[in-house]
């Protein structure tokens, strides 16, 4: 037997499922909710390359960050629809070359597909985003007229009145100087 025909075999005995690595990736990586999310892309393993994310309010947006090495820009779609913000895209897997021998594959490949519901006080037509360094971050503002804005006990009152008044004086003193 060759020597490519010999690692032939081995890799694909070491992809098997008697692989104790894989066995026990599988084990400790076991979910008892994936029946219920069928759509989630699965590799050979049983393992998905599903970007984890990082979401924060700030005073005038919503952050999401996420680190996805290898995921190149033109990979990544980003869409809002109505209230949805839906982040998709792919990391694809490197070649092998028959001549390389694997120990441990522990990365995962594949597609993605994340969706997140927005609040009512966000303002959809100006989110951007930016990969960089292999972090996704994609700012949603909100709309300025949702914004908090902070309102005076008492001195609030007093300036409005004063302000109302100020014409009033005015025109009286242009009546006293005979200008009106």
């Amino acid at each position: 037997m060759s020597n490519v025909a010999i690692k032939k075999q081995e890799r694909e005995l070491a992809s098997t499922e008697t692989s104790p690595l894989r066995m026990m990736r599988r084990l400790l990586g076991w979910d008892p909710f994936r029946e219920m999310a069928p759509f989630i892309p699965m590799d050979e393993a049983g393992l998905a390359f599903i970007p984890a994310f990082e979401i924060k309010e700030t005073k005038n947006a919503y952050e999401f960050r996420a680190d996805m090495p290898g995921v190149k820009e033109s990979d990544l779609e980003l869409t809002v629809s109505g209230n949805r913000l839906t982040i998709s895209g792919k990391r694809e897997a490197e070649r092998e070359e028959e001549s390389e021998r694997y120990f441990a594959t522990e990365r995962v490949y594949g597609s993605f597909v994340r969706s997140f519901t927005l609040p009512e006080d966000v303002d959809a037509p100006n989110v951007s985003a930016k990969l960089e360094s292999g972090v996704l971050s994609i700012t949603v503002p909100k709309k300025p007229e949702t914004q908090p804005r902070r309102i005076a006990v008492g001195a609030a009152k007093a300036q409005a009145e004063a302000q109302a008044e100020q014409p009033q004086r005015e025109s009286a003193t242009q009546i006293k100087e005979g200008k009106k």
